[in-house]
């Protein structure tokens, strides 16, 4: 850094200056030496303290089993003579509600810690004729920091599933060492944005609750639908569309299982046998529930630095039954909203804001197209990568939601 006394040093033994030569040229050193002591270093990256995923795991689970063990020394002995059955629902990314890769490695290293150093809990497959079993529920949420990119943050909370109570509730971090997060079969294929579900809202919110606070009601209610949903996800995962059709139909059967999880895969199943009918049926459903709980998001990929839909057909070719059934369901429901373009994090902030609302604007077209209704009901804008979920600008099948279209319903 430039000092005063170096810029005095810089004009030592100049003989042939006159005067004011000197010290305009004193005032102008003056100022550089200002400018110089004035400037600030950059500010360093934050960075948290993190472990190594195996360890940050162990660390929540081996707290929260710690926290169970309120009981005196001599009947913690007699209560670790039986076992207590233990359902885990498996974790979510909070930021995008997905099961992705790393939320089932996730999962597989605390069922790994609980049956290896914990054997007071007996883990059970999470299905709906284990729930009836089950004394206790374990959820999970994992997701990137906010301060630190390159941290995820591990939540686990343990529910009694007698009084819908927390019981204990461990959160870590882990270091990213290259994780993948692309999202399972049935998540990577769903249309829809699964994280504005008031039952996905629910599980994400209990995963952080303290211990002695209520599980989310909206959650706890329902397990045993979800218990069937997650059976049928796993069949879908498997390519064994039939079996998971069968199984989201019962659960869309049942009053607990009207969710969008649920309606997801009754639509996603009957597209893969080639029931399009029936699939177009199913994604009316789903947008008439996410235009009741007012916000809709659907995943809509375009060309590159287009507004025309992906050029394959294997990916856009449900996009005219999407269209057609978003404009019948708002065009019924007489509802006023926001379109609202979104782009994944590449290129610049100007140019992704100019693309996303050109791209909400040809969505708005399209609709009125299909009913005209909806003409005056509708604003177009967009937003650019300031509302991403994902954030990796990585323009795969991880980052797909970050380059949605919402549907935000507002006052006529």
């Amino acid at each position: 850094m430039t000092t005063w006394t170096d810029a005095l040093r810089a004009f030592s033994g100049r003989r042939a200056w006159t005067a004011p030569a000197t010290r305009r040229t004193l005032a102008i050193a003056w100022m550089m030496c200002l400018s110089a002591c004035q400037t600030n270093p950059p500010a360093p990256t934050a960075r948290l303290d993190a472990l190594p995923l195996e360890q940050a795991v162990a660390v929540a689970t081996d707290s929260l089993a710690a926290q169970t063990q309120k009981l005196p020394a001599f009947l913690a002995r007699i209560e670790s003579l039986t076992k207590r059955p233990l359902l885990l629902d498996p974790s979510l990314d909070a930021a995008t509600g997905q099961q992705t890769t790393l939320t089932h490695r996730f999962d597989q290293l605390v069922t790994d810690r609980l049956r290896a150093r914990h054997a007071q809990f007996d883990v059970l497959p999470f299905r709906r004729t284990s729930v009836a079993r089950a004394q206790l529920l374990l959820v999970g949420s994992i997701t990137r920091h906010e301060a630190d990119r390159q941290v995820f943050q591990l939540h686990l909370a343990l529910l009694d599933l007698k009084s819908g109570a927390v019981v204990a509730q461990a959160s870590s971090r882990a270091r990213d060492a290259g994780f993948d997060t692309t999202p399972t079969p049935y998540y990577r294929d769903t249309p829809v944005l699964l994280v504005k579900d008031p039952v996905v809202e629910g599980y994400l919110r209990t995963t952080q609750a303290s211990p002695g606070q209520p599980a989310d009601a909206a959650y706890l209610q329902r397990v045993a639908a979800v218990a069937t949903i997650q059976e049928a996800t796993g069949a879908y995962d498997a390519a064994r569309y039939q079996e998971a059709l069968g199984l989201y139909r019962d659960a869309a059967r049942d009053p607990a299982g009207e969710q969008m999880r649920a309606l997801n895969g009754v639509y996603l199943t009957n597209w893969k046998l080639g029931h399009t009918a029936e699939a177009e049926q199913a994604f009316g459903q789903m947008v008439a529930l996410g235009l009741a709980n007012r916000a809709l998001g659907v995943k809509f990929l375009f060309n590159p630095n287009s507004t025309e839909f992906w050029s394959d057909p294997k990916i856009s070719g449900p996009y005219n039954v999407w269209l057609r059934q978003i404009a019948r369901q708002a065009a019924a429901g007489q509802v006023c909203m926001d379109v609202i373009g979104h782009t994944s994090r590449t290129g610049s902030e100007t140019y992704n804001d100019r693309l996303s609302a050109q791209r909400a604007a040809a969505i708005q077209r399209r609709l009125e197209q299909e009913a005209p209704a909806l003409a005056g009901r509708m604003k177009p804008s967009g937003v650019g990568y300031r509302e991403n979920l994902v954030g990796t600008g990585t323009d795969d099948a991880s980052d797909a939601l970050d380059r949605r279209v919402e549907f935000r319903i507002t006052g006529c």
